[in-house]
């Protein structure tokens, strides 16, 4: 027989690299106060790019949980059952501090290098992230209960994972799930029917059911029910004081088209047994805090999933042969890399601004909490919204072999809607970038006092800027152009930061493309005059 099978021209395995040599995310990290974490982040990132942690990633989604409802003996149970090496990146995670370990970090610039870790070890797969930023997010919330807090608080922020649905006090950390909309109202979670009944000891007995609950197996939840003050959030245990389950029925898992290896589910309440935490009636106030910090979460999400795409991209480029030459020599194909190597940049840079803003914000910074709150509105719409287009792109740069599953960019395709969903639609995040700057004027002054740091470096940017002051005085269906509104802060933000702070080539071809039209309706129409060179440089993750 002939020799038909002599294998050529194919990438070798993107593995063996430091994740964290990533120079955008590296300035940030020492611009935003972090810089002590480096070290720390480096071992990360050579884990991160192993062949151990992305088998780690595969067979997690290729092994998907399953719920048992009840036990060989008939005993109700509702546990769900995880590959074993969903744990492992659960356990790295938790060790390294990506859930709520900078709330009881004094240190400045600890949210920041938990930022910075999220976007390195999100890479590796991002389904286990959803319970780690739960965990994250609910400890400012449980604040309004100061006993709970004090009780819990040092158990989410321990870095011990321990898995398995026994007592908290028995436990040497806790995971924690928030449990909010239901089938009848989705974001509109004021629509949300279950009642909360007082149990006359200063608990509450909840009813009802909840359409997407994450991480089910998480040790504690909280939750939106109606009490007799109105809609009031509560802590539901999975496991109560006296050892017993609480009536939290898992019944169903579901079918989704990514996040394969997070168990996501529909809960009945059957009178489960609940602590108020803040005020009755005071419920949606009590979460908001719980929402930035998973806001947060969904732009860090959003620039993690680019920068894998485009160093996925960069590598099999840089490899793969067509027409005579490497695929990264070919000029038309150096555009569409150097264009996705900008929205990554940009993407990590904002994001890594608002985490420096997250950390001010715990210290007691009032200005950059009015800069956090419209900025995460905006930039969590329009980060979010470009990151399946960013994931389609590097896909293709791969051909064929991108649609094939060995790839892994498949998964990454299917998990770059999430974040645009989780926390609010495109829609939500943009009325609820309208609603802050209605509610809280002083964060339409600080978002212009934060771009306004880079007037006069480039003419695309001013000019942007002062059409978004037009925009802002006229008042004339702003709910209609309410995502055009937002977008064109996000990119104004963005463009303000990398002028600042990144390479001219970087900055000069953002601003051109994104704020100068200078570009077309999909990537890799950049003008021409890119250095695409100096962009691509910042993409290349050289072997350790």
């Amino acid at each position: 027989m002939p020799q038909t099978h002599e294998v050529t021209n194919q990438v070798p395995p993107h593995h063996g690299y430091d994740a964290a040599a990533d120079p955008a995310l590296l300035e940030a990290l020492a611009r935003e106060g972090a810089g002590w974490a480096a070290p720390e982040l480096h071992r990360l990132g050579v884990l991160a790019g192993s062949e151990q942690a992305a088998e780690w990633g595969r067979l997690a989604n290729e092994n998907e949980p399953v719920l048992h409802t009840h036990d060989r003996y008939g005993h109700r149970v509702d546990e769900v059952e995880f590959h074993p090496y969903w744990h492992r990146l659960m356990e790295t995670a938790v060790s390294h501090g990506l859930h709520a370990a900078p709330w009881t970090q004094q240190e400045p610039g600890a949210h920041v290098a938990r930022a910075a870790k999220f976007i390195v070890w999100s890479q590796v797969e991002a389904g286990h992230t959803c319970p780690v930023s739960m965990t994250y997010a609910a400890v400012p919330a449980l604040r309004a209960a100061p006993a709970l807090a004090e009780w819990l608080e040092p158990l989410l922020a321990s870095r011990t994972y321990d898995f398995g649905l026994r007592r908290p006090d028995t436990k040497r950390g806790l995971i924690a799930g928030m449990s909010m909309t239901e089938k009848q109202g989705g974001s509109d979670v004021r629509a949300n029917t279950t009642t909360a009944a007082p149990a006359g000891d200063g608990t509450y007995r909840l009813t009802g059911h909840k359409w997407f609950t994450s991480a089910p197996m998480s040790d504690v939840f909280l939750t939106l029910a109606q009490a007799p003050g109105g809609l009031s959030c509560f802590l539901l245990p999975r496991v109560l004081p006296d050892g017993t389950r609480n009536r939290l029925h898992l019944q169903r898992l579901k079918d989704k088209l990514g996040n394969r290896s997070n168990a996501s589910s529909e809960i009945e309440y059957d009178e489960a047994f609940g602590w108020l935490v803040g005020e009755e009636g005071r419920g949606v106030a009590t979460i908001i805090e719980m929402v930035n910090m998973t806001r947060l979460d969904c732009v860090l999400g959003g620039a993690s999933g680019m920068r894998l795409g485009l160093v996925r991209a960069v590598h099999h480029a840089t490899h793969r042969r067509a027409f005579g030459k490497a695929l990264i020599d070919q000029p038309l194909m150096r555009n569409v890399l150097a264009d996705l190597a900008l929205e990554s940049e940009a993407a990590t840079a904002v994001a890594m601004r608002l985490a420096g803003a997250t950390d001010r914000v715990a210290r007691g910074d009032s200005d950059e909490a009015l800069l956090r709150r419209l900025g995460l509105a905006v930039t969590k719409y329009w980060v979010c919204k470009r990151a399946p287009a960013h994931a389609a792109e590097a896909l293709e740069c791969f051909g064929g072999n991108g649609y094939v599953e060995d790839s892994g960019m498949p998964r990454l395709y299917r998990e770059a809607p999430l974040s645009s969903i989780w926390e609010g639609s495109g829609n939500v995040a943009a009325l609820d970038a309208l609603r802050a700057m209605a509610r809280q004027p002083g964060s339409v002054e600080a978002f212009f006092a934060e771009v306004g740091l880079a007037a006069g470096a480039d003419r695309h940017l001013d000019a942007a800027v002062a059409g978004l002051h037009k925009q802002l005085a006229d008042p004339a269906e702003a709910e209609y152009r309410a995502r055009q509104l937002t977008e064109t802060m996000a990119l104004a933000l963005q463009a303000s930061l990398l002028v600042r702070h990144a390479p001219a080539a970087v900055a000069d071809a953002f601003c051109a493309s994104r704020l100068g039209g200078e570009h077309g309706g999909a990537y890799g129409t950049l003008p021409t005059g890119v250095d695409t060179g100096a962009v691509l440089d910042r993409a290349v993750t050289p072997a350790v």
